[in-house]
């Protein structure tokens, strides 16, 4: 029966590189795996075509044979490479391919010391000290190297010793028909150590919990979710291996006076209807200091008056925000009967002028009587 063409095979281009044809071979390769078929036949035909296809184009040598005589280019009765012949065994083609699913590549030893997991600390701030900048210290818990052992886990004058399972690579091979998988090693669970005579202070595990007390640098212009990096301060790693980083996440307080967007920062105003109606000066608050502002005369509430500069310095840079102040006309409450009066007196010298001085309120009730005029038949 003549062969399919290895392009065809693992469904890739004829210009596919490598990182192409070793996912479309993983992806098939999972596809027919006969472990995951027992009850089709072809399943296992399927699967070593592919990875015969994966070998030829994943080798320089042969895939340009290939590509210049076809079959014949990597068949081993006609002089060429062929399928196997010094291309390595199946094992180690598995192992390239799939070895981070199954714990590491066929005849890849285990690694040095792992790095300490990172760590995580949300600092609550004040939004004065999110757009000024502070330092501030936090006590994080964390897992810190034994300074008994110095991390190797074994007690002074005693040392860990390669385990008798595993050789000390971490990793056992297991055989599943002709399929070799890596497994983490039962006896040093993945370390390739044992400790005979463990360390009494972290019992044999290198590590021991402690809180320790870190200044945090907080630079101006942070906002919530921005993240500042501490590298080194995350957890000690397991074996004596580096430590991982701490992440200080900021979560800035909500403010009783201001609300920030950005760079910008906003606040509510309020003003008598007096001072709305006739002018006036107020004295509102910034994060530097109060501030004298101008009413104008005639002001509506929802009016915004922007104060240049006093806003927030983005701490990736920029210019400086600008804090807008809203206006909100305030109506007074507990009227004596003399003010009143007053009040009446002065709705009352409107007379039929009053439309006049309420524009807005005039031509709402004109669209409103537009619109109940449509709706009549």
């Amino acid at each position: 029966m003549s062969k399919r063409d290895y392009y065809e095979v693992l469904g890739v281009e004829k210009t596919a590189d490598e990182k192409d044809i070793k996912k479309a071979y993983r992806r098939v390769a999972m596809k027919y795996h006969p472990d995951r078929n027992p009850d089709d036949p072809d399943a296992d035909e399927k699967f070593k075509e592919a990875t015969e296809a994966y070998d030829v184009l994943m080798n320089a040598e042969k895939r340009a044979a290939y590509d210049r005589f076809g079959h014949s280019g990597v068949d081993p009765s006609m002089g060429g490479g062929g399928f196997g012949a010094g291309g390595g065994s199946f094992s180690d083609i598995f192992g390239d391919v799939f070895g981070d699913i199954f714990g590491g590549g066929g005849g890849r030893g285990r690694g040095g010391p792992q790095r300490g997991s990172d760590l995580r600390y949300t600092l609550d701030i004040s939004l004065e000290d999110a757009v000024k900048g502070t330092t501030v210290e936090i006590k994080v818990p964390t897992l810190a190297t034994c300074d008994e052992c110095d991390g190797s886990g074994a007690r002074k004058g005693s040392a860990p010793v390669s385990c008798t399972t595993c050789g000390g690579i971490g990793q056992v091979r297991m055989q599943q028909g002709f399929f070799q998988v890596q497994q983490t090693c039962p006896t040093c669970r993945g370390r390739g150590k044992m400790i005979s005579d463990p360390c009494g202070k972290c019992h044999g595990q290198g590590r021991v919990e402690k809180r320790k007390t870190l200044s945090v640098k907080v630079p101006p212009g942070v906002d919530t979710g921005d993240r500042i990096r501490l590298s080194g301060e995350g957890e000690a790693g397991p074996d004596g291996g580096p430590p991982g980083d701490l992440f200080v996440q900021m979560s800035v307080r909500q403010h009783p006076i201001f609300e920030r967007d950005g760079k910008n920062l906003y606040c509510e105003v309020p003003i008598t209807f007096v001072d709305a109606a006739l002018g006036g000066e107020l004295e509102v608050p910034t994060l530097d200091g109060r501030v004298k502002l101008k009413i104008p005369a005639e002001t509506q509430t929802g009016k915004l008056f922007r104060l240049r500069g006093k806003g927030v310095k983005p701490v990736r840079g920029g210019a400086v925000g600008d804090l807008l102040c809203r206006a909100v006309v305030e109506t007074p409450v507990n009227l004596n009967k003399k003010q009143k009066e007053l009040l009446r007196e002065f709705q009352d010298s409107l007379g039929q002028g009053g439309d006049a001085q309420s524009p807005r309120q005039t031509s709402w009730f004109e669209g409103v009587k537009a619109f109940f005029d449509d709706m009549k038949p």
